[in-house]
């Protein structure tokens, strides 16, 4: 593969200044030392099905929680399942081990959070806090354990389910009147887009009014409900309000697809942000200090959105709103692959595969990468000097959702960013395997999906 003359130098520079890794944790020293001062760390991914992306960001996590205090992980993941695995890494829940907490990850795309990286790091954030309530245990009923926590929107019925579960153990009379108000949205449970086409064909009313009643009556309730003292009953309230909450940003979310909104990706960021900023509060306000986070999600979505071609269509994402609203305090780091395996689908609600990634678009940052000579390195893009200067240029990044199609790979997986303004970090693998999904019988429940994305970012 051949590459222009002018970018001979920029290529020197990157051997020059980029950090090759080895394989061990002191590979993160900069982003960790870099972390000293923030109170958010989002770190990306360049697909949903690469084992590399999987273990850095775990292990990124586990140094920042053993040395730098990181009290959770938000993810890009529905609340009410990710809540199962916080119940369980918080000594709270019933299950038994990581891979009965990853449960309930059961409709598609299972693999991206049912997997065995996950599962190893569930397992350690579980045993992290079980050691530290064990060397606190005056201190359990008003010491928090590290959480975990979702951020996505598509679990419209689950969400609906677990509202309902937590009042019927506080309270059945409200539980009663929860029950009748997402009765609109009975018939749409297990196919939440035919409520949005329900809606413009005017078939159905819309439900928001009811929704919205049913936040404000649960918010309404919070003394009563934290009258039971402890660390359980406040996440369990939390829990509920956030489950309201993602009830009321989905029904908008899926009424939007079908009435011709202009972006119902910044629906989703917007809702994702929200979360990040409720859970920041929320702990915030428990822990007497401010919170540490480190968030997971794609590239596409903690990388500054300014600094691409989706900021010029009009479209943010949480690292621009991070960007935003918390400044220097959020430190944003990306991941890339050039070539090798990834698991995904070829179109939604389809099984996981195997597929083999091809080699990237020339001109892309992929591509340029390909030829430093390290072939696992990190890139620190707050620098000044000729790397920063170097990358500034627009290039072609490559972005695989959970549905890989190579056959359309320009127009489904690439869109133009400039790196240093996107990320502060960038961690690069010449080569990457496809993760491995735990075994599973659920069935996917179909109907929830991203349509303004097809290929699932």
């Amino acid at each position: 593969m051949s590459i222009p003359t002018p970018d001979q130098a920029l290529i020197g520079a990157l051997e020059k200044y980029a950090r090759p890794l080895g394989g061990g944790l002191q590979d993160y020293d900069e982003i960790i030392d870099a972390a000293r001062n923030h109170h958010y760390v989002l770190i990306g991914e360049a697909s949903h099905g690469t084992k590399e992306f999987y273990r850095a960001r775990a292990e990124i996590t586990e140094r920042l929680i053993s040395e730098r205090s990181f009290d959770a992980v938000a993810v890009e993941a529905d609340w009410p399942d990710a809540f199962r695995i916080n119940r369980y890494v918080s000594q709270m829940g019933n299950d038994q081990s990581a891979d009965q907490a990853l449960a309930d990850f059961e409709r598609f795309p299972t693999w991206m959070w049912r997997n065995r990286e996950l599962e190893h790091f569930v397992h350690w954030l579980h045993d992290y806090n079980q050691r530290y309530i064990s060397a606190n245990p005056d201190q359990a009923r008003r010491t928090r354990p590290v959480g975990f926590y979702g951020l996505d929107l598509y679990s419209m019925n689950t969400s609906i389910h677990a509202v309902i579960d937590y009042l019927d153990q506080v309270d059945p009379e409200q539980a009663r009147h929860a029950r009748e108000r997402y009765g609109c949205l009975y018939h749409f449970m297990d196919n939440p887009q035919s409520y949005g086409y329900a809606i413009r064909k005017g078939m159905a009313d819309s439900c928001e009014d009811d929704i919205v009643r049913q936040l404000l009556d649960l918010r309404d309730k919070s003394i009563t409900y934290l009258e039971r003292d402890g660390f359980a009953a406040r996440e369990e309230y939390y829990s509920s309000l956030r489950n309201a909450e993602l009830v009321k940003s989905a029904e908008e979310y899926y009424r939007a697809l079908y009435r011709g909104h202009p972006n119902t990706w910044n629906l989703r960021d917007q809702h994702m942000f929200d979360t990040l900023d409720s859970l920041s509060r929320h702990l915030s306000d428990q822990l007497g200090r401010q919170a540490k986070i480190v968030v997971w999600a794609h590239n596409s979505h903690v990388g500054n959105a300014g600094a691409t071609e989706m900021g010029r269509r009009g479209e943010f994402n949480i690292g621009q709103l991070a960007r935003e609203h918390y400044g220097q305090e959020a430190l944003l780091v990306g991941l890339s692959t050039c070539r090798g395996t990834v698991t995904a689908a070829s179109d939604w609600d389809e099984p996981a595969e195997t597929k083999t990634v091809l080699p990237p678009i020339a001109g892309s940052y992929e591509e340029l990468f390909h030829h430093v000579n390290h072939k696992k390195f990190l890139l620190n893009l707050r620098e000044d000097g000729p790397v920063a200067d170097g990358l500034m240029q627009p290039r072609l990044q490559r972005a695989i959702g959970v549905i890989y199609r190579p056959q359309t790979e320009r127009q489904s997986h690439y869109f133009e960013s400039t790196l240093p303004e996107q990320f502060d970090f960038m961690i690069h693998y010449d080569e990457t395997e496809a993760v491995e999904p735990l075994p599973t019988t659920m069935h996917a429940h179909k109907g929830e999906l991203d349509e303004t994305y097809p290929t699932g970012i």
